[in-house]
């Protein structure tokens, strides 16, 4: 069936057709400008949700069938990835471009997955290799989450107390509320996935059961690297994920393995609204779409997600960098890996990087 992720108005494609800008990241100065066209985006999208637009018909790619109580007993056998897409070649001219930019930025240790949605061609440096999750982590909880929306057992609209135990710093708003405020379901995950919200993030965690629970599935989706062992703030990096694990989850998505058609739409639209850009986005070019989950420590950085090119190419992108204390340079990193990745995508000859 085609892959309707793509849940925007005409006047949504019109907004995404400008070059994307870097958000801030959490605790820093806030331009009042950039935070009102972030507004109108994140209210244009609650009203979105709310007018069921998931169920607009969009272009996609044809895949499976949607069958969203499946459970693959063997994801990863060796003639497909996540066992629902055949694996190509590797794209070994790209391999070569991308070592030599590690060679530039030796102080940090990277790991990455990228995969072609049409060929199966795919780039993998250390991409089975666990990392400390930061906010990637939040991005399986998002999925289970709609998993438990599809079986009827949460609903989007029902409201959630915001308990003294749940509360936590780092980024966010929610904190900043009194203790029995109220959200819905919608309102926190929305939270969690687009300003990282962590007191969010640890409210849908207990609605869904805890961090076990969550576990169990995320084994049972054949996440190898992708365990919770501690509510957020996780500031010394305890959870894990790896960019390979992150894109075989989005390839699931993608191929409503996992969650049914409307919610895999609802998961990706909610993650096109990830505020912070400076990473994976700052890297494709005009015109293109991407939705995807970004993690911050002071010495992890990650992004995750989908994309679309203008031309209509899709591919999967992980990526997971073990950076010194607080070092901005692995940003510029994974903006290089990004740029060179998409102009592989979207030309049909790879262009040297300015």
């Amino acid at each position: 069936m085609k892959l309707n992720w793509f849940l925007f108005s005409l006047a949504s494609i019109v907004m995404l057709s400008a070059p994307a800008k870097a958000a801030k990241l959490p605790q820093q100065p806030i331009d009042s400008s950039k935070a009102a066209v972030s507004d109108i985006k994140y209210n244009n999208y609650k009203k979105l949700i709310a007018e069921n637009s998931s169920d607009l018909s969009l272009p996609g790619i044809k895949f499976t069938p949607s069958q969203p109580e499946t459970i693959f007993s063997n994801p990863s056998d060796g003639s497909s990835f996540a066992g629902v897409l055949h694996l190509g070649r590797e794209i070994s001219p790209l391999h070569t471009r991308i070592q030599n930019l590690m060679n530039r930025y030796s102080y940090l240790e990277p790991g990455m997955f990228f995969l072609d949605l049409e060929t199966g061609d795919y780039l993998d440096i250390n991409g089975g290799k666990a990392f400390s999750a930061a906010s990637t982590i939040k991005f399986p909880i998002l999925v289970a989450l709609f998993q438990e929306v599809d079986a009827g057992r949460i609903d989007l609209q029902e409201t959630l107390v915001m308990r003294r135990d749940l509360v936590t710093d780092g980024s966010g708003e929610m904190q900043d509320k009194p203790v029995g405020s109220k959200f819905s379901v919608l309102e926190t995950a929305t939270k969690m996935m687009t300003i990282s919200d962590n007191t969010a993030t640890n409210m849908i965690i207990d609605r869904l059961g805890g961090k076990a629970k969550l576990n169990q599935s995320f084994q049972t989706w054949g996440l190898k690297n992708t365990v919770i062992r501690n509510l957020l703030v996780d500031g010394n990096g305890t959870n894990t994920t790896s960019a390979k694990d992150l894109v075989q989850l989005a390839a699931l998505i993608a191929n409503n393995k996992l969650i049914s058609d409307r919610s895999h739409s609802q998961v990706f639209e909610i993650m096109r609204h990830c505020h912070n850009d400076s990473m994976l986005p700052a890297g494709l070019g005009k015109g293109a779409v991407i939705a995807h989950k970004t993690g911050t420590l002071r010495f992890v950085l990650a992004d995750a997600g989908i994309i679309q090119t203008p031309s209509g190419k899709r591919y999967l992108a992980g990526i997971m960098v073990k950076r010194p204390n607080h070092d901005s340079r692995a940003t510029d990193f994974i903006r290089q890996v990004s740029q060179i990745m998409y102009s592989h995508f979207d030309h049909p000859q790879i262009t040297t990087l300015p």
